[in-house]
């Protein structure tokens, strides 16, 4: 049976992905997080291609927390390729992101994400909104594939 879950943290910002280790950490759950850079990276995860094709390395994640401004592949296009895909779209995507632009929030939710969350400014802020998102997600919601 499958460890669950299995987090796949798509952010191009290192002092960020180093925040969201350290508030997920201190949020005291239990998960798995795998780490890529950019949107390119994000969908060679999960094709499991080049670096990621050993199903060990890359593990099929549970969810999808996903920073929109990246460059090259960005997250608004990691979140439509996930959600028009028939094999990927049943997987949560979290979008997080320090934009409160109503139109782009709208847009990402037609395109099929199940959560947005501004980012927060501050560590605290930061480590209470992980905090919250990942009691949500990892302890309350049911995932699929987990059962």
């Amino acid at each position: 049976m499958k460890a669950c879950p299995t987090i796949l943290v798509v952010d191009d910002d290192p002092a960020d992905q180093f925040l969201m280790q350290e508030a997920m950490k201190m949020a005291d759950l239990s998960y798995t997080l795998k780490l890529v850079s950019d949107g390119d990276e994000a969908i060679e995860y999960l094709y499991r291609r080049g670096r990621y094709a050993d199903p060990h390395r890359a593990p099929r994640p549970d969810l999808v927390l996903l920073d929109l401004r990246m460059p090259r592949f960005n997250g608004r296009q990691v979140a439509q390729t996930i959600k028009t895909d028939p094999n990927l779209k049943s997987i949560p995507v979290i979008v997080l992101s320090t934009s409160s632009d109503p139109r782009e929030i709208d847009e990402l939710y037609q395109i099929g994400i199940n959560t947005y969350i501004q980012k927060p400014v501050n560590f605290d802020d930061f480590t209470a909104a992980l905090r919250d998102f990942g009691h949500y997600w990892l302890e309350r919601a049911a995932l699929p594939g987990c059962g």
